[in-house]
């Protein structure tokens, strides 16, 4: 995971006005103390007969990220910005409250915008790979990072999103390529998760469970290393330590996609349908739109008998892929609910051709000659 910069304590104007305000004076004071309410309050009293100063506003709002008040700290950057647009420090800071408040579709946003005026910062460049990865734009991670591989081979963080990046985009080969560099360092849970995600690609599910038990007794801390153990579990038929698992990539990322996914799939399972929603409704805020997750979510729905709102979730994910079978399957039962059963019947001929066709597609054993 990428080491988040220090917050931002901006110099130049504050100091001129700290011999000319006391409250000011006293804030900054404070904030270089760590007395961080008292830094609020001061702020914010200076900042109601000096609205227009964004390098405090911005003081005011590192504070605040500081303190874990994220979205207090956001309202504050974006005020600073009406006044500095496109200042890099603050946009940068703006980000960081983003991406800690596990809202990396925002953080994203704010560092494409500001990457082009800084092209050379290492912070912005592999905060938004961290940020693209969890997101699973695996060919910006590449593109980004490709680059900067060829030019600083030995750098491990660098070769660590990219390589991650290759092997999820199943470009395998070039991922093993670039991660040579730490499998050369020895045994490591960086390595083993590497390994066990090429392994879960290739379908391996039980060689994949080894090396993802033990990237988790190496350092079970790594990013994503608990839901990719999960995901393995998951696989070979261990939906509570897939749950466990899944629950401990949480309490590190909040944020992780497949492990809000997952863990929905497997509660929903368990009919606890309340917060399989609120996990499902978190990866939306990750990946807006996806198709998987909106069909999860139309699938609650149904066994909740929600009718209505399950028919337009599940209306929605077929017009929007015609050939996605598990969404026609449901989206019969709908039908079949609401007594439409000329679209029931329609729905469930649509399975039968698209099953038909899987079925057609499938590769043909080789004829064993003697």
């Amino acid at each position: 995971m990428v080491r988040l910069a220090a917050l931002l304590l901006l110099a130049g104007a504050p100091l001129v006005a700290q011999q000319q305000d006391p409250v000011l004076a006293n804030a900054l004071q404070a904030h270089r103390d760590g007395d961080l309410d008292a830094a609020v309050t001061g702020y914010r009293d200076y900042l109601t007969r000096h609205p227009d100063n964004f390098e405090i506003r911005s003081n005011l709002g590192a504070v605040l990220s500081h303190q874990g008040r994220f979205e207090e700290a956001i309202v504050e950057y974006k005020a600073a910005l009406k006044q500095a647009p496109s200042n890099p420090g603050i946009v940068t800071n703006l980000a960081l409250a983003y991406y800690k408040s596990r809202d990396v579709v925002a953080a994203a946003r704010e560092l494409s915008s500001i990457r082009p005026l800084v092209p050379n910062s290492q912070q912005i460049t592999m905060l938004l790979a961290d940020c693209w990865l969890q997101m699973g734009e695996y060919g910006k991670v590449i593109d980004l990072l490709g680059p900067k591989a060829k030019s600083n081979p030995n750098d491990l963080a660098v070769a660590y999103l990219l390589g991650t990046a290759l092997v999820r985009a199943k470009r395998v080969d070039e991922g093993q390529r670039v991660l040579n560099q730490i499998f050369e360092k020895g045994d490591s849970a960086e390595g083993r998760l590497l390994l066990g995600s090429a392994k879960m690609n290739q379908a391996d599910f039980a060689g994949a469970l080894q090396d993802l038990t033990k990237a988790v007794e190496l350092n079970g801390k790594l990013p994503s290393v608990n839901a990719t153990h999960g995901q393995a579990l998951m696989a070979t038929g261990d939906t509570a330590g897939a749950a466990v698992a899944f629950r401990k990539e949480l309490a590190l990322n909040p944020a992780h996609f497949e492990a809000n996914l997952n863990l929905a799939v497997i509660l929903k399972q368990d009919q606890e349908y309340a917060e399989a929603l609120t996990l499902l409704d978190r990866a939306l805020k990750i990946r807006p739109g996806d198709l998987g997750v909106r069909y999860q979510v139309g699938t609650i729905y149904l066994a909740e008998n929600r009718i209505e709102d399950a028919l337009r979730e599940l209306e929605a994910c077929v017009k929007e892929a015609p050939n996605f079978t598990e969404a026609h399957v449901s989206l019969a039962t709908v039908y079949y609910r609401l007594k439409r059963k000329a679209d029931g019947d329609r729905e469930r001929a649509i399975v039968q051709k698209l099953n038909d066709e899987a079925q057609a597609n499938q590769p043909k054993g080789e004829v064993i000659r003697k």
